[in-house]
């Protein structure tokens, strides 16, 4: 509704224009946008508060009909995905994502429709389209980005009056909504033998990467990649550049093992940086004892900043690792035979791990979830922050993750070890052999030197 207002000699009405202020990034907020006047059409101040009132309800009503509203230049469908990109401001990886659906879905659908001339009709054609070729996943992405760019070109470009995409109560033949994937069961039998051939494949680093994966949650491949020596539980605390953190840390894990997320790595424009993690989830996560020691073997064995290096004693981010590493790892390979000049050629049989067929090397960051959540005993809150994750509402707000739910997690872990893979009997491998110390030989390179990539 109109409101009206007395300014001096003069009489003015306010009207909400139908839109709303957006932010830096072009989004709409939910502060409403409102027009004024204080003289009628004919140029005449009102003449009393009714006129000025009567005046704002017909421009309420303009509003709602659409009258008197400039439409924007008609643009086509590629066109529009070019202005649209250039609009959009996010990480490196975000961006190339996006890049990725409209060159390779939206764009060529659409390559000779108008954005204002795309129907409802036309959008659900596109919708089972994308649904029928692509997976689950993929399709949702998809159609979430379409989503994205129809809402911003009715309210940030003024293309279109309304979305095609029409949201509305469920009819016809009822299908469950998939919201998520369908994970098989994942026994610590099968993380141990994926543990195991990766050891094949890749020496002692495999094996410690996947139970790094498997009993610290973080993400690969950007979190794994970018863990340096600094971070890591034989150096951290000690070697946190950041005094006040360091201080406060060398008194909280005194009597326990930790790892500092700091960093994810990734190539943009094909050179090599540093990133914040994802959703800037900086964290301390402690580890239980067995994997401490398997990073402390691991990083006596190398002089490099990463904790994890390929097989030719490179960062992870130079080699094609799905295909390298983790296909052999997931499904298993053939018997390979010595080569040589070739040490590490050779590696017996390697069995598939069926619980594992098809999925990414990131369902173990889902194992990882599901183990804290079996003995019921460890709070949310220690839970989603291990997991680089925010609580939600009041409870995210006057929650905090103490130093005994941290104990409880290492011993709890460190319990599932002896008893899920030592206790059963399950093969380790023996420790790799240490550099030798002498003065010819530096102490290691803590942190990589890279290029921290900034966002404002």
């Amino acid at each position: 509704m109109p409101y009206t207002e007395i300014r001096g000699n003069s009489i003015r009405v306010k009207w909400w224009t139908g839109q709303y202020k957006l932010d830096d990034g072009g989004k709409p907020t939910t502060t409403k946008l409102y027009g004024s006047a204080s003289k009628n059409l004919d140029g005449m101040p009102f003449a009393d508060e009714d006129e000025a009132f009567t005046f704002g309800l017909d421009r309420e009503s303009d509003v709602r009909n659409h009258r008197g509203r400039r439409a924007a230049t008609p643009i086509n469908m590629a066109d529009y995905c070019d202005l649209w990109f250039k609009g959009v401001s996010l990480r490196s990886n975000s961006m190339l994502s996006y890049k990725s659906r409209l060159s390779a879905v939206i764009r060529p659908y659409w390559a000779h429709s108008a954005v204002d001339e795309i129907t409802p009709i036309q959008y659900d054609a596109f919708r089972k389209f994308v649904q029928a070729k692509y997976s689950h996943n993929y399709a949702k992405a998809v159609l979430g980005t379409f989503k994205m760019i129809m809402d911003d070109a009715v309210v940030k470009y003024k293309y279109r009056e309304e979305s095609p995409i029409v949201e509305q109560k469920r009819r016809g033949l009822y299908k469950k909504k998939q919201v998520r994937r369908v994970k098989r069961q994942l026994s610590t039998r099968s993380v141990h033998q994926l543990a195991q051939n990766a050891y094949y494949v890749w020496g002692f680093a495999g094996w410690t990467y996947i139970w790094t994966i498997a009993f610290t949650g973080l993400r690969p491949p950007g979190e794994m990649f970018g863990l340096q020596r600094g971070y890591a539980s034989p150096y951290w605390p000690a070697s946190e550049p950041d005094a006040e953190l360091r201080v406060e840390a060398l008194q909280r894990y005194e009597s326990l093992h930790a790892l500092r997320v700091q960093y994810q790595t990734y190539r943009v424009d094909k050179r090599a940086v540093l990133a914040a993690p994802k959703y800037d989830s900086w964290r301390t996560i402690v580890i239980p004892p067995f994997l401490h020691e398997m990073h402390q073997a691991l990083l006596a064995s190398h002089d490099q900043p990463w904790v994890f290096l390929s097989v030719q004693g490179k960062p992870l981010l130079s080699t094609s690792f799905k295909n390298t590493y983790w296909f052999p790892i997931r499904d298993g390979a053939e018997e390979r035979a010595s080569r040589p000049r070739y040490e590490r050629w050779a590696r017996p049989e390697l069995p598939a791990v069926e619980e594992m067929a098809g999925e990414d090397i990131y369902r173990l960051r889902h194992w990882h979830k599901a183990k804290l959540d079996e003995p019921g005993d460890i709070p949310r809150v220690a839970v989603e922050e291990r997991m680089g994750h925010e609580l939600p509402g009041v409870e995210g707000t006057y929650s905090e993750v103490t130093l005994a739910m941290e104990e409880r997690i290492a011993g709890y872990f460190q319990r599932v070890w002896e008893k899920e893979v030592v206790g059963a009997g399950l093969w380790t491998p023996t420790f790799p052999m240490s550099l030798p110390g002498s003065p010819a030989n530096p102490a290691p390179s803590l942190f990589s030197g890279l290029p921290i990539l900034e966002y404002e």
